[in-house]
């Protein structure tokens, strides 16, 4: 009989194939007397640049907007000028740069860790950027996925941005972490490369590897020792045959996609969600409006006659943007972020909505702008005002906070359209960091209390004949679409990749059929019940 292992699904789907694991980290070696300090220090800088440089051409030659942007943001921590300092230090004081490399990412190490949150989901790419740093030193090829040359299941206890960017999905079937969480970076970038993925699953690490394996994604089962099934590369996604996203009766539920930049632009019924914090990162002072005009127009032309949602700047919490000066707040999670930023700085929202206003007005595209990280009907009231004083017809605002969905209908009256974050929201109304792997089970996007806030947006949304969409990540979950439809939601946006799973899934199921699964799920009494009871249903 083969063993079960159970963990969390996170990207849906079924696969089978012999288990692999992460290459292991380099050994160090001995330690040697440091005779010239500074060449020693530019032999480890070099080593840290070249990290930098690699992960730099991953991230340009990635073709999903998430991972190019988890990659820079990884490269940037080793380019760390704190980070370079602690290990010139180190050899100064006579260390060798292997050694003095591995001990300034210890240091970082046991600060992140003990910061905990956010910072402490951190430690795991610190473990990555140091093995690869003294992999360069040692001469060595930096670790990462093994390529085996045929198809496999990927193991490990948690993967590094840099593990999954070169991911082939010709060769990779799925993916089994022993953490992480449905907001993890593994979770995000599997749901991105279409990958079936299953993390929190303890025990994976003690299975020996090309161990035939079964992995489901939706339900986080992961069967050990099978035989008799068939494992073979993942075909690539039928993209060429999307259309308009509809239930099994025709009711309408549009599929759109998610995106960072114009190189991202999708074949969907539209963008859902243009998230523009790309354009701010690593920026000492705000782009210009001329420079956000330019970006917005690439995107806006690129989909005449389709709905674009842009989000305006996304700053603060796990997205710190240094011109923005947000250092020192006891709790960034509750603090300073989204629309928020506008209290203190105002004419940054100024100038993004005159930017994307500029942008807009030379296009044909149907452009909607809404605002993250809004609480009251007020804060939506002056949002609204701001975008149509800035000659922008459509206003909406996200729901990240319980306080926004429980009020969905008093913010119906003065905006035109909600969109839900599902990631923050799951955060906020559980009070569970969203990169806490020990809290997975809370985030999970089928708990009822996250259905019932979602299922309230949407009963708004009927009530006032506007649009409701999902915009988070629970918008990727095959299994969950039909649920989320029969709560109300009118779109659902998310990775190109998602988008055919979502819409065969989908076109299953009468609208009625989706109400009746939605009042399932929204009455089970946790998560797991909640998908096992939509899970017997639909088969």
């Amino acid at each position: 009989m083969p063993e079960r292992l159970s963990g969390i699904g996170v990207s849906a789907g079924v696969a089978a194939g012999p288990l692999l694991r992460i290459a292991a980290a380099p050994a160090l070696p001995p330690p040697v007397p440091v005779t010239d300090a500074p060449s020693e220090v530019s032999r480890a800088f070099d080593a840290l640049a070249a990290v930098v440089a690699d992960l730099e051409r991953r991230a340009d030659r990635a073709s999903e907007a998430t991972v190019a942007e988890v990659l820079r943001a990884e490269a940037l921590m080793a380019g760390d000028e704190e980070l370079r300092d602690a290990v010139r230090s180190r050899i100064e004081e006579g260390v060798d740069a292997p050694h003095a490399i591995d001990g300034a990412f210890g240091t970082f190490r046991e600060m992140f860790a003990e910061a905990g949150g956010y910072l402490a989901e951190r430690v795991a790419d610190l473990d990555d950027l140091r093995d690869r740093a003294v992999a360069v030193l040692l001469g060595l090829p930096m670790p990462g996925v093994p390529r085996p040359g045929h198809p496999y299941v990927l193991a490990a206890r948690d993967l590094a941005p840099a593990d999954t960017a070169d991911l082939d999905p010709a060769q990779v079937l799925a993916l089994v972490t022993e953490v992480g969480g449905p907001t993890s970076h593994t979770a995000i970038l599997a749901r991105a490369l279409g990958l079936p993925a299953v993390v929190a699953c303890r025990g994976v690490s003690a299975v020996a590897e090309h161990t035939l394996v079964e992995v489901d994604g939706s339900t986080g089962r992961v069967e050990v020792g099978v035989t008799g099934v068939r494992f073979a590369a993942r075909e690539a996604d039928p993209l060429d045959a999307l259309g308009p996203g509809r239930t099994a009766d025709g009711h309408a539920v549009k599929l759109l996609a998610n995106v960072g930049s114009a190189k991202d632009l999708p074949r969907a019924e539209g963008i859902g969600l243009f998230r523009t914090e790309l354009l701010f990162l690593d920026r000492a002072a705000e782009p210009s409006r001329k420079e956000q005009a330019a970006a917005y127009r690439d995107v806006f032309r690129g989909m005449p006659g389709q709905r674009v949602v842009i989000r305006t700047l996304d700053a603060g919490a796990d997205k710190p943007l240094p011109f923005l000066d947000q250092d020192g707040e006891p709790n960034p999670a509750l603090g300073v972020r989204g629309l928020r930023v506008a209290r203190r700085r105002p004419e940054v929202l100024t100038t993004q909505l005159a930017a994307i206003a500029e942008a807009a007005a030379g296009s044909e595209a149907d452009v909607w702008v809404m605002a993250p990280m809004v609480s009251t009907p007020a804060e939506a009231a002056s949002f609204a005002a701001a975008v149509r004083e800035a000659g922008l017809p459509t206003a909406g605002v996200m729901i990240e906070v319980p306080a926004a969905a429980l009020r969905a209908a008093d913010l119906l009256e003065v905006v035109d359209f909600l969109s839900i974050g599902t990631n923050d929201l799951s955060q906020y109304t559980f009070a569970a960091d969203r990169m806490c792997g020990e809290l997975a089970d809370l985030l999970d996007f089928w708990q009822p209390a996250l259905l019932q806030l979602i299922g309230i947006c949407g009963a708004a949304g009927r009530a006032a004949g506007k649009p409701v969409g999902v915009c988070g990540e629970a918008a990727a979950d095959p299994a969950l679409a039909p649920v989320l439809a029969g709560l109300g939601v009118s779109s659902l946006s998310m990775s190109a990749r998602a988008l055919p799973g979502v819409r065969a899934s989908l076109a299953r199921y009468s609208y009625a059929e989706c109400r009746r699964l939605a009042e399932l799920a929204v009455a089970a009494p946790d998560a797991v019940a909640a998908r096992e009871v939509v899970g017997k249903v639909v088969g």
